[in-house]
């Protein structure tokens, strides 16, 4: 195999325990709930001016708008006051924040970055290229969120990070988000959810229907058809849980971009959102979405999702359904081929399957692409992000599980008009870990989510077992001449 010339950058991204997100605190039950408000109620208008004091010199300035959180967090609580109660705005500030905590996403790892072009390219030098990197940050509990740095490459593909400000905060729902009934009754029946009950629940609904709409008109079906079994029961909690699953987000438009964070929403998710495979996706009509697959982990499951955003401000989550949503490490192709999407992905947790859809939420087919080899891979093959278009056809970044569980980063060669052809694979790994990456939160592994070209340079991010995030550069030419 000819020899290609890795270099390996000086950045470094460690995770920052400081990076804090303000977030519900959620005590055990009711009850305690009721018990706690009271014991705040009951104290006297000068302590509760000294302790709301004290909140706001520890708190106030590691928070964008700590007070409206904690007014939002005082509403969800009203109701276990009496209703007659008056309160100062303060006792409703103190009560807020007994019923609000800090998370430190990144306490244990940050990691599992994935790289795609900035939709604002403006004010560069030329030969520049800003990019966003994703990356996997893991807290508490061992809860995976997905947070954000943006940087550039110069022309000599010299790597910058902006430094990420201290502050960290979530999206708000968007509210009244709008469901197509034809694709909601699809995924219905991809589920097994489709019947009578939901047939009738979805009938007095409009071609676009929001949640509250869904909900109501689920209810009246129940007293309809006065239906008290478990079944039926049953059946309407499924079908709120697949519309809750399938949300959209908003970021304040005047937040940074570092210093926002997708933090589990979903039961599906509970767990944590691992491992975004972020693409920027060229549409047939000459325009760009980016996507990206995710893994949803509630504890137990693992599922296979789905996140689409035109500009990183608002993001969409959708479910994806079919028998091919298995698994996990599933990559879309950055265009469609053949007039149809395909993706990558795992089936069987040992190879790499390939698979065609006519809708990007659906995928029935699946066939084999490739198996295990060599020897550094002979425990496991999967991808490392989205393949990458040159014109010597998809270059694909794998990574390869061998002896003592240890990960390495490959690559091998699709045809451009048939990808489901391997016609080139690398003997050996383009990175392995070295004395410095080896030690971490999973020890031995190095990994990726998704890489780009700049120019004909191959920029990979990847995670150091799986504690921290650098990155490595190399020549396309190179590695499409090592291709067998």
């Amino acid at each position: 195999m000819k020899t290609i010339g890795l270099r390996r950058s000086h950045v470094i991204l460690h995770p920052d325990r400081t990076r804090v997100l303000l977030r519900p605190f959620l005590l055990t039950n009711d009850r305690r709930a009721v018990k706690l408000c009271a014991q705040v109620m009951a104290l006297p208008e000068r302590e509760v001016h000294t302790l709301w004091e004290q909140v706001q010199a520890e708190f106030g300035e590691r928070h964008v708008k700590i007070e409206e959180f904690l007014r939002r967090r005082f509403e969800r609580v009203r109701p276990c006051l009496h209703a007659d109660e008056k309160l100062s705005e303060e006792r409703k500030l103190l009560l807020g924040a007994y019923f609000s905590h800090e998370y430190s996403l990144e306490a244990s790892a940050l990691f599992n970055p994935s790289i795609v072009p900035h939709p604002d390219q403006s004010d560069l030098p030329r030969g520049s290229l800003r990019f966003i990197l994703s990356l996997r940050a893991t807290g508490e509990g061992h809860i995976s969120s997905i947070t954000f740095r943006t940087g550039f490459l110069d022309k000599h593909c010299t790597i910058t990070i902006n430094p990420p400000t201290r502050y960290c905060l979530e999206p708000a729902q968007v509210p009244n988000a709008s469901y197509e009934k034809s694709l909601f009754d699809r995924k219905l029946h991809e589920l097994g959810l489709a019947g009578d009950f939901s047939r009738q629940a979805l009938q007095g609904l409009r071609d676009s229907f929001t949640m509250e709409e869904l909900r109501t008109s689920i209810l009246g079906t129940v007293k309809q058809l006065r239906a008290r079994d478990q079944e039926t029961q049953a059946a309407a909690r499924k079908i709120l849980m697949l519309a809750q699953s399938n949300y959209e987000v908003q970021f304040a438009p005047d937040s940074r971009l570092s210093e926002r964070v997708l933090f589990p929403t979903t039961p599906s998710q509970s767990n944590g959102i691992e491992d975004a495979r972020f693409v920027l996706f060229h549409n047939e009509d000459g325009t760009r979405t980016y996507y990206a697959t995710y893994t949803a982990y509630d504890g137990k499951l693992i599922l296979p999702q789905f996140i689409e955003t035109p500009d990183f401000l608002h993001f969409k989550f959708i479910t994806l359904n079919g028998p091919a949503v298995q698994n996990k490490g599933m990559a879309l192709f950055p265009r469609k081929i053949n007039g149809r999407y395909a993706m990558l992905g795992r089936q069987d947790s040992e190879n790499l399957y390939i698979m065609f859809s006519d809708h990007l939420h659906f995928w029935h087919a699946t066939q084999p692409l490739l198996k295990p080899k060599f020897p550094w891979e002979f425990i496991q093959l999967g991808n490392c992000g989205s393949p990458i278009e040159t014109a010597a056809g998809w270059l694909v970044l794998s990574h390869g599980v061998g002896p003592m569980r240890k990960y390495c980063i490959g690559a091998f060669l699709l045809d451009r008009d048939d990808p489901a052809k391997v016609i080139g694979r690398l003997r050996e790994p383009l990175i392995k870990p070295n004395e410095n990456e080896r030690e971490g939160y999973v020890p031995n592994v190095v990994y990726s989510c998704g890489s780009l070209l700049h120019g004909r340079q191959l920029i990979i991010p990847y995670a150091m077992s799986d504690y921290a995030t650098t990155f490595a550069t190399l020549s396309l030419n190179d590695v499409l001449a090592a291709m067998e």
